[in-house]
């Protein structure tokens, strides 16, 4: 699962970024003519999280992972020897779809459908196995991009995705029950929660949105960071430093959230990584140290290393694995539709106020409020409603 996470690299945003400015030199086009084209191919991209949800609950996870990273795969490659403006469209969309949205679902629906209480500390070996991952494509993905050229070396990118649909061939199985592993009630194991079930729970909501923020917060300060320190007065290269102290910090949050995850319920995990975020927003436009900036990475770190294990959790250990792909689909649509705005709303802010300052007071207050809504907002019990086959008597 943490492998075909890290082979959704060519269709993120920061996977993306790797190739972007030898591309816009080669197709000759601007910035803002690009940005609009991954904004609508990213947005129109979401659909497939609700499209490839359904078939997870249908086909399983084997089927379906084989079936995307051999199209996702297909996809880079034919982006790799496009020509055209309309064709580069086309694939932008199909890699944004199949990788960020699709194969993204896949993912994380398979980790649930295997650890069916939404198991902490298999969130938090998944969030850590998927980081390290990351850290090694980047500068990989990066040093052949330097060396080969982006159009050869997103090429081996496709080839290397695709090869991720043989060995889930060969080794994804649906689930424990699939693969001989008896443990526990298979009739509680089937349980679960419609789709349609699910959405009529405020948790959902309250949930998701909280993972759509840490996503919109993401997206824009990732893009824009250079240009945040900048305007605050620091030099540039502080940027690289802090992403460093951010990914560090990060592993250890996913490492607290395991531990915190068996102990606690979710809701006292998703206020702490809130009021982290929140406080981190409304800190940024006050830093004027170095000593300052570190600080407020650290704190970001932590709440992103909260909320990955929290997020990658909360759906089968609430709702069950009746509808799982659907349920997690909605979920990540809400993020990626969140991540392709962030970056829009610190633009549009910056440029009718001349700050990033007043967009990320705002968003301190949503976190703030969504905090609150989380120590609050009543938690399902996933055995007692909207279960698919089993009845809705079976005890949890």
């Amino acid at each position: 699962a943490a492998t075909a996470m890290v082979a959704t690299l060519p269709g993120r945003t920061q996977g993306l970024g790797l190739v972007t400015e030898p591309l816009l030199r080669d197709f000759g086009l601007g910035r803002v003519e690009y940005a609009r084209l991954n904004l609508w191919t990213t947005l129109l991209g979401s659909l497939a999280c609700l499209g490839f949800g359904r078939l997870l609950d249908r086909w399983g996870a084997r089927r379906v992972l084989t079936l995307v990273t051999l199209l996702l795969g297909a996809a880079v490659m034919g982006m790799a020897v496009s020509r055209t403006t309309a064709q580069l469209a086309v694939l932008l969309l199909l890699t944004r779809g199949l990788g960020q949205s699709a194969l993204s679902s896949v993912s994380i629906s398979l980790v649930g459908q295997w650890f069916p209480g939404g198991s902490p500390r298999a969130m938090a070996a998944y969030s850590l196995l998927l980081s390290f991952g990351f850290m090694a494509a980047f500068p990989l993905v990066g040093g052949a991009v330097d060396a080969l050229g982006w159009r050869t070396a997103w090429g081996w990118v496709g080839l290397g995705v695709m090869s991720v649909a043989i060995l889930g061939h060969v080794l994804v199985r649906n689930s424990p029950e699939s693969a001989g592993v008896r443990d526990g009630s298979d009739a509680v194991r089937k349980a679960g929660w419609t789709a349609a079930a699910a959405f009529r729970t405020p948790a959902f909501w309250v949930f998701g949105l909280a993972g759509a923020l840490y996503g919109l917060v993401a997206s824009g300060i990732g893009l824009f960071n250079e240009s945040i320190l900048v305007e605050l007065g620091f030099a540039p290269v502080l940027y690289h430093r802090t992403l460093a102290v951010t990914a560090l910090t990060g592993l250890a949050g996913n490492f607290l959230g395991g531990w915190l995850g068996q102990r606690r319920s979710p809701r006292l995990l998703l206020t702490p990584a809130m009021a982290l975020l929140g406080g981190g927003l409304f800190a940024l436009p006050h830093l004027h140290t170095t000593g300052a900036v570190y600080v407020q990475a650290v704190v970001m770190g932590l709440s992103g290393g909260l909320m990955t294990v929290l997020f990658f959790g909360f759906w089968v250990a609430t709702y069950g694995r009746a509808a799982l792909g659907t349920i997690q689909g909605m979920a990540q649509m809400l993020t990626v539709i969140a991540s392709a705005t962030g970056p829009l709303l610190l633009a549009l802010t910056h440029q009718a106020a001349g700050s990033y300052a007043a967009c990320f007071r705002l968003l301190a207050f949503v976190a703030a409020l969504v905090a609150l809504l989380g120590m609050w907002v009543p938690l399902p019990n996933r055995m007692t409603k909207g279960a698919k086959s089993e009845g809705n008597q079976i005890p949890a």
